[in-house]
């Protein structure tokens, strides 16, 4: 196998190493755990002084243990990362220390046994179960050594050193016979420990890998390119040869096919799909075996692994299915998952020759989570694409008939009177008339480009800058149509979300079409205000109006059929209100009210 590979496979699936923040984290833990340790354990030898005797040198090793503990708390407040080998040298110190009380603590079988407890516990929290059981080893030998000691070598010069010290120590714990059974306990807590902790850096690793891969999906990539991003880090985690796709969409049946594959060692995978597909390809997502399966080629048959959709295994009762397969992708092992997207897609992905180095029904159950966790992520970006699409066909099909009914009607309006004017112009007759006419036609219709255009450009626009291209909207909507239009504000700055600032610079473009357009106005006014509770916006003109009079809000014109569609949407998209006055024959009044701390609807 590839070493790079290789190398890769073991960062995720044994261990992905912590950064240095969460290790400074994790030390400055363990710092203030030995600090509190150590602060109760000298109050419950305040509380209960035999459990320690009278030594002198007990207390002095406590009172050493407190500030060492408290220097580490302090260099950890005062380093910006902790390295291995002050680890290393910290965790040392934590061995070494329980079996140093034990002897002082009349045996290693008193209360303060909690300190061989921590330091399995750190080692856990640090590392891991090999570690963990290292340290117990350690923890255990050291005991072991004492108690040779203690039997063997203490006696023969124990007088002096008990007259210097006032040291008592009771020898019968010691006994290899009590030592045993707290190696043992040793031992299995060691291994409860690290089995836990490893427990722990397997899932955590397992949670990088799935975020590292759920990341690299980008919309602008497309299916393809998504389909493409995942699967190559699932081939290089599994060193897979091949990775093949068979799908099917629901309602249609149609079958698609895809591959990846690599054309060099080193090369990235291209992913490109089959014209042809994969022959009998619905027998594959029907008959074989298990929601999860791994079969090897074997003498005579097939070595096979499946798991349902929760990972219990399930028994293979049909391996003729893996037999066609074979017979089509050439390989020697191959593992299989099935996957579904929403209600419009099923199907199954093969990885052929993976080779991967830890148990096998554990590797089928993370890659079943993978996909299945990876599957929504591609289906969300197959989804978006379609609505774009959708989306797009629907604009394309507004901009179609906006030009057929206006420009295209028009300028066939124009090439009709051109004819005529032509017909004229032989029979001497005059044609200015009908040329101001023509030309008039053709400034309309170049006014409607004009707003079709601003229409479908894109805006972005944010507080900052809408006064300023409202200015420029109503001076360009003057200088364009020969209407007379003002803006007015006394508003000098704007704190309105930027969402709010698009609707309303679209909504004032709507409102000077309408006056355009309907009318027949000769002035026009847009005024920007704000009160502290909402943000006024009004459009008027001095135009026909509408043919009712009065004041009337959405809901009133709507159930007369009479209001500003447009508006009236974007004024929605934002929690708004809407108001019409008009008066028929001296003009219209379009207020707008949007609250500064109303909850805004969800955008699609």
């Amino acid at each position: 196998m590839n070493p790079r590979v290789e190398r890769y496979r073991q960062s995720w699936r044994l261990r992905v190493p912590a950064d240095p923040g969460e290790t400074r984290r994790i030390e400055s833990w363990l710092a203030t755990a030995r600090v509190f340790l150590a602060v109760s354990t000298l109050v419950a030898i305040r509380m209960d002084p035999t459990e320690l005797g009278h030594s002198w040198a007990a207390y002095g090793l406590f009172v050493f243990y407190l500030a060492n503990g408290i220097l580490i708390l302090m260099l950890l407040r005062r380093r910006q990362q902790s390295t291995a080998a002050f680890r290393f040298l910290v965790h040392a110190g934590d061995i070494a220390w329980p079996a140093m009380i034990s002897v002082f603590a009349e045996g290693p079988r008193t209360p303060f046994f909690l300190f061989f407890f921590f330091v399995l516990a750190a080692a856990a929290y640090r590392w891991g179960l090999w570690e963990t059981l290292g340290t117990a080893a350690a923890e255990a030998a050291l005991l072991w050594i004492e108690s040779f000691v203690v039997l063997h070598v203490w006696p023969q010069g124990s007088l002096p050193l008990r007259a210097m010290t006032g040291l008592h120590i009771n020898v019968p714990e010691f006994e290899p016979k009590r030592l045993f059974m707290l190696s043992v306990y040793l031992i299995v807590m060691g291994l409860l420990l690290g089995y836990l902790a490893e427990q722990q850096k397997h899932l955590r690793a397992e949670k990088a890998v799935v975020t590292g891969i759920l990341s690299r999906i980008r919309v602008e990539a497309g299916l393809t390119g998504t389909i493409e991003q995942i699967f190559n880090e699932v081939m290089t985690m599994y060193g897979a040869s091949r990775v093949m796709i068979a799908s099917q969409e629901t309602h249609s049946e149609r079958v698609f096919a895809g591959e990846l594959s690599k054309a060099k060692e080193s090369a990235r995978a291209e992913f490109r799909w089959l014209e042809s597909g994969m022959q009998n390809a619905r027998a594959y997502l029907d008959d074989f075996p298990g929601e999860a399966c791994y079969a090897s080629a074997a003498r005579g048959g097939w070595t096979t692994l499946a798991l349902d959709s929760a990972g219990h295994q399930v028994a293979v009762t049909n391996q003729t299915t893996l037999t066609q397969l074979r017979q089509e992708q050439p390989f020697n092992t191959v593992v299989s998952v099935a996957f579904l997207f929403g209600s419009d897609w099923r199907g199954r992905v093969f990885l052929f020759d993976p080779s991967w180095r830890g148990e096998r029904q554990e590797e089928l159950r993370f890659l079943l989570d993978l996909v299945h966790q990876a599957g929504p992520a591609i289906y969300n970006v197959y989804l978006l694409h379609r609505l774009r699409r959708r989306a797009s066909a629907a604009e394309r099909a507004r901009f179609a008939r906006e030009l057929h009914d206006g420009a295209v009607q028009s300028l066939i309006a124009v090439e009709m009177q051109v004819d005529v004017l032509r017909r004229q112009a032989e029979a001497n007759l005059p044609i200015g008339a009908e040329l101001g006419r023509i030309q008039g036609l053709l400034r309309e219709e170049v006014l409607k480009l004009r707003e079709l255009m601003q229409q479908m450009k894109a805006i972005d626009v944010d507080s900052q800058r809408l006064l300023g291209v409202l200015w420029d909207t109503v001076e360009r909507f003057q200088r364009e149509t020969g209407i007379s239009a003002r803006f007015v504000t006394e508003l000098k700055e704007l704190d309105m979300p930027q969402r709010v600032c698009r609707e309303i610079l679209r909504i004032v473009q709507e409102g000077l079409v309408n006056v355009r357009k309907h009318s027949g106005a000769r002035h026009a006014m847009v005024r920007l205000s704000s009160t502290p509770e909402r943000w006024n916006l009004t459009v008027e003109d001095d135009g026909k109006g509408f043919s009712f009079s009065g004041r009337y809000n959405a809901e009133q014109m709507g159930e007369a059929g009479k209001v500003p569609m447009i508006i009236r949407e974007r004024v929605d998209l934002i929690g708004g209100e809407l108001t019409v006055e008009s008066s028929p024959g001296q003009g219209t009044r379009l207020e707008i009210t949007v609250p500064r701390n109303g909850d805004l609807p969800h955008e699609l």
